[in-house]
């Protein structure tokens, strides 16, 4: 027969320690390494090569593009990477833009545009930093602009040339004495 109390005692005659209670674990809180790599993956977002995309597309995450997307691309402080099997024919706002496939439109990052050695772009890019790699294929323009922090560089004052005359309406500016050349037969010593 089974008694209740012979099964709780331990055997050596000493009282039983109360079991440990569980960990309190909250609704829904996943383990720290499922976390960390949940983190991970929500700072980078997939898009497939399958998936085709028309349109306008925002976000606030970091992005890497296997598939199509047409229209506007906007991940202003973020990271874009067009991946290798990417074709993008869109308008492009990042902060930093790698290029891997190919980009049709032109880009814009207040960071850096990097086209890697497959990379290719037909476009404008507007960057305060480019990189493109040997291999890469590139047609348009290049804008280097400095970031909103920098000062600007203090136009230089160039003189009038000599001999101008000022536009009507406009007052006379000084202007500075240049050597004027003599000719041979007043020079000294000829």
């Amino acid at each position: 027969m089974w008694k209740r109390d012979e099964s709780v005692r331990p055997a050596s005659g000493q009282p039983a320690a109360p079991p440990a209670p569980p960990a309190p674990a909250t609704a829904g809180a996943p383990a720290p390494r499922a976390e960390a790599s949940q983190n991970r993956e929500r700072d980078n977002v997939n898009i497939g090569k399958s998936v085709v995309i028309k349109g306008e597309l925002n976000g606030s995450e970091d992005l890497t593009i296997e598939g199509h997307v047409e229209g506007t691309i906007q991940l202003r402080d973020h990271v874009l990477t067009i991946g290798a099997n990417g074709r993008i024919k869109a308008q492009v706002f990042a902060k930093s833009v790698i290029v891997l496939g190919e980009v049709t439109g032109n880009v814009t990052a207040s960071d850096k545009v990097d086209i890697r050695d497959a990379g290719s772009v037909d476009g404008d890019i507007i960057a305060p930093r480019v990189a493109i790699a040997e291999g890469a294929h590139f047609r348009g323009s290049v804008d280097m602009q400095r970031k909103a922090g920098a000062a600007p560089a203090k136009p230089e004052v160039k003189p009038a040339a000599v001999g101008t005359q000022p536009a009507q309406g406009q007052p006379a500016q000084a202007q500075p004495a240049q050597a004027q050349p003599q000719p041979a037969a007043q020079r000294i010593g000829a």
